[in-house]
């Protein structure tokens, strides 16, 4: 199955790194608004530059649009690539407005197609691993979950200098503009819609809490830095999600249920070290001498490991990922599109499911402006 991506900024090199892992996607060509970071891509990759978005649209062989560009265009562009009568697979969020979301998860299925949304950490190994001991009741039924998206002070380091591996910089004004929330709450909240099902209500927080991000964002309008939410499950769990751009990193999940707890390391690595433990099991030894000398010394410890066992993933084939830290399959997102296409079946992280991921980090990011709870209106 052809596909072509439009935008070829810093996240496309991500793609690109992946694509090898998936020989049924084949790329057709790329086009972005920017001639020269369209050639930079092309002769980093060799591949083919379309001269305008008319023309990606325009290709009978393309059979997938893949929507890398800024947030603030993705309704537009999936709009045109639906009404072009192609799938589309679309970064995070789908829109910035709920209602404009709603619109393009109506008109994909008014018109037979497809419409997925990234991020594909949902469909990692991790998840599979996690989803199958929870299948399984290793911890019996899940009472509390918490999930963090922290990803550290950024904008304290040097990001003014990073680049992809074709040379496009972080945009990093432009994430401080869209917000954490926006661009990285998706991680988790993939990860708990597949695996708790539709949240019925969320109690939200949001803010600004270092409006002054250094040299160059003085005069740019801040989005949150920081959010929290509490999500209720309609099958009963519930979750507390932070996402922040100051606090340490944090990318962990750990689940609570009434026999014991599932505890992830890292959401954005592919084979995340897992961990069980169980209210019946034995403590590991590594956890209990962290406990004794915690007593003897009358103090926490900073760090302590992770309680349980570790989980074993089966033996696979080495894939293509991202270096640390986003060592995640995003072309496995494409792939399951193609792959449910070609079935006629519906995609993952598609259509209803798609816009009750981008409900929640609307609502997350919006909470000052929203009555709270805020009550769902998306279901799937």
């Amino acid at each position: 199955m052809k596909i072509a991506l439009i935008g070829t900024g810093f996240v496309a090199d991500y793609y690109m790194t992946t694509l090898a892992n998936h020989r049924g996607l084949q790329l057709a060509g790329v086009y972005d608004r920017s001639p020269d970071r369209l050639r930079a891509f092309c002769a980093s990759y060799g591949t083919r530059p379309y001269e305008g978005l008319e023309a990606v649209l325009a290709d009978p062989q393309v059979d997938i649009v893949v929507n890398l560009t800024t947030p603030e265009s993705h309704y537009e562009i999936t709009r045109q690539a639906l009404a072009a009568g192609k799938h589309v697979y679309c970064e995070k969020p789908l829109a910035m407005q709920l209602e404009q979301a709603s619109e393009l998860v109506a008109l994909a299925e008014a018109a037979g197609l497809t419409l997925a949304t990234a991020p594909a950490n949902g469909l990692s190994d991790a998840h599979r691993l996690v989803s199958d001991a929870l299948s399984q009741g290793a911890i019996g039924t899940p009472r509390l979950v918490y999930a963090a998206m922290e990803d550290g002070p950024v904008f304290r380091g040097n990001w003014a200098t990073w680049r992809s591996r074709s040379g496009a910089p972080w945009p990093g004004l432009h994430e401080f503009e869209i917000g954490c929330t926006l661009e990285h709450a998706g991680y988790a909240l993939s990860w708990l819609v597949s695996l708790f099902g539709p949240v019925d209500a969320l109690t939200a927080f949001s803010a600004v809490t270092f409006p002054d991000k250094g040299p160059g964002t003085e005069t740019i309008i801040m989005a949150p830095d920081f959010s929290v939410g509490c999500l209720t499950f309609r099958s009963g769990p519930v979750a507390r999600l932070s996402c922040g751009l100051a606090a340490p990193k944090d990318r962990s999940l750990q689940i609570l249920g009434d026999k014991g707890t599932i505890t992830v390391r890292d959401l954005w690595d592919n084979r995340s070290a897992v961990y069980l433990e169980r209210t019946d099991g034995p403590r590991s030894l590594p956890r209990l001498l962290a406990n004794r000398v915690e007593a003897r010394l009358g103090r926490f410890l900073p760090w302590k490991p992770e309680p349980g066992r570790k989980l074993t993933y089966p033996a696979t084939g080495r894939s293509a990922l991202p270096a640390f830290p986003s060592q995640i399959d995003f072309a496995r997102g494409i792939a399951d599109q193609a792959t449910a296409i070609a079935a006629k079946q519906k995609p993952a992280f598609s259509g209803a499911l798609a816009l009750h991921i981008t409900e929640l980090a609307l609502a997350l990011n919006n909470a000052r402006d929203l009555p709270q709870p805020y009550r769902m209106q998306s279901r799937f």
